[in-house]
């Protein structure tokens, strides 16, 4: 025993193990600790300890380590300490950093950095350098400036919108951490204008747009979301690239809606569910990358749920048909000569179609060249007449030397006193509102039986408090859009009424009791 106590012993710790109660050497004690050790001799238990040494392993003393840090959240807790931070005026200096942060800027150029981000937030979007710009976007998207997230996201909008004119690499990055933001923060947002500024992002957000448009919001739809569902190349079409751009981009995004409308009356499913993509497949999405971002603040990536609406074959079908459909409707609408071939749609669809173009684009044209003066001369020959009628019943002249009978007299206006000293008798008001009641009624009645029942509802939708939005969703209920059913309901008025009912997507004051009566 006397040689083993010489020779060092090294100690294995096993978790399950029968030993135990080995002691921990104090760190500045010379002597090494000597554990507890127990053996069986005989049934009986040795209580003088068996010495052994334990190897130490390296001298210096431990020191407790100092929390991780990193340089993005060196920036947070700096921004955070100068979120109030503003300078009364300062004078622009130049400023070119690859990821700015506020150790990059000379006081001078902090100086114009604090006076020019409370001018941003002002609204006023003065000139600037890029990094200027990126230093106060990396603020934002790392929760600084802003209490509400909607907030936040409307601010990286703007700054966007103010500058990417004049910096092109806005676009390349903005969109990207833009459409971040709202999925860390859970934000339901379109994503139409980011995919069209941001061509060259990947193409889940159009993906993940065309699924929110097509299901929960058709009239947000957008011609730059929609050309991912077609295989038809429009860029190429002369018709787009000339005189027809702007007509297209408008209407094709209102034809897919009112199709979308159809469907969904006519077979009670809309376009997705008649064609169903296929299962969501998650996508793992890494968050603001390039930028000056503190993962500890929202993780490193996100997974989103995408499913693949635009690989399904027959709704590529359609739309691409719609596409095509609209082209050639436009083009006859316009004058553009040639047509394109081979377009097979229902013949119900192509009727709404024609029908909802005409309307809407004779509708605009109309208003881009203002108002025309149309004489119908039955319309005139009725109204000439009206006014004979009108103008005898509110003045009688000479009545000395007319010879009226005193039971039709009285049978119509009453007793007339005369005035001293007046060429002219006026009837009485009430005699003169009672005779427009009867008018206005005649009229009413004539209007209400030229409506049809879905007319009917459109009106009394017009007539709650949301008018609009009752409106949409009863067009699309029905198969058909608000701006149809408005035009139709003010053709029927102007026929009979000889006025506009509604304006914009209000009922004309002085008709909202006559509306209410019928």
């Amino acid at each position: 025993m006397s040689n083993d106590r010489k020779q060092p012993h090294f100690t294995e710790l096993v978790w399950e193990s029968t030993e135990q109660n080995v002691p921990i050497p104090p760190r500045n004690s010379p002597e090494p600790a000597l554990p507890k050790s127990s053996s069986k001799n005989n049934g009986k238990t040795n209580s003088t300890p068996e010495p052994s040494l334990q190897l130490q392993l390296w001298d210096t003393e431990m020191e407790t380590p100092e929390p991780a840090t990193t340089t993005e959240g060196q920036f947070v807790t700096r921004a955070k300490e100068l979120v109030e931070k503003t300078e009364d005026s300062a004078l622009f200096i130049p400023f070119k950093s690859y990821w700015p942060t506020y150790g990059h800027m000379t006081g001078t150029q902090s100086r114009w950095y604090f006076y020019w981000r409370n001018e941003v937030r002002q609204g006023r979007y003065l000139k600037t350098d890029l990094s200027y710009i990126f230093l106060h976007v990396y603020e934002l998207i790392n929760g600084v400036g802003w209490t509400d997230p909607n907030d936040g996201y409307r601010q990286l909008n703007l700054i966007w919108e103010a500058y990417r004119e004049s910096y092109k690499r806005l676009d390349q990055y903005l969109g990207g951490w833009i459409a971040d933001f709202s999925f860390v923060h859970h934000l339901d947002v379109p994503l139409s204008i980011i995919v069209a500024r941001s061509r060259g992002l990947a193409g889940d957000l159009a993906e993940l747009e065309l699924m929110r448009g097509l299901t929960t919001a058709p009239e947000q739809l957008t011609f730059a979301v929609l050309t991912a569902m077609s295989d038809y190349d429009i860029s190429k079409s002369k018709f787009y690239i000339g005189e027809g751009n702007e007509a297209l981009e408008q209407y094709i995004p209102q034809v897919v809606a009112l199709i979308n409308a159809y469907v969904t009356r006519k077979h009670g499913s809309n376009l997705v569910e008649m064609f169903p993509p296929g299962p969501a497949v998650m996508r793992e999405r890494y968050l603001f990358r390039s930028a000056v971002y503190d993962i500890s603040l929202y993780g490193y990536s996100v997974l989103i749920p995408v499913v693949r609406i635009s690989k399904s074959p027959p709704l590529r079908s359609l739309i691409t048909r719609l596409f095509r459909l609209t082209e050639n409707k436009l083009r006859e609408l316009m004058g553009y000569r040639g047509r394109l071939k081979g377009i097979n749609v229902d013949a119900d669809m192509d009727d709404l179609i024609t029908r909802f173009l005409k309307r809407e684009y004779l509708k605009e044209t109309q208003e881009d060249k203002g108002p025309t003066v149309v004489i119908d001369p039955e319309k005139l020959e009725r109204l000439q007449s009206d006014s004979e009628i009108v103008r005898t019943m509110l003045t009688v002249e000479n009545m000395d030397e007319q010879d009226y009978e005193a039971s039709e007299l009285e049978a119509t206006i009453g007793e007339i006193d005369p005035i001293q000293d007046s060429k002219e008798e006026l009837l009485p008001v009430e005699v003169i509102e009672e005779a427009q009641a009867v008018s206005i009624g005649s009229e009413a009645e004539q209007f209400a039986n030229a409506l049809s029942p879905l007319q009917r509802e459109a009106l009394l939708a017009l007539l709650d408090e949301n008018g609009s939005q009752a409106l949409l969703k009863l067009a699309a209920a029905n198969g058909t859009m608000s701006e149809l059913l408005i035009d139709e309901i003010n053709e029927i008025a102007m026929d009979i009424l000889g006025d506009l009912i509604i304006e914009g997507e209000d009922i004309v004051e002085e008709y909202i009791s006559m509306l209410r009566n019928i």
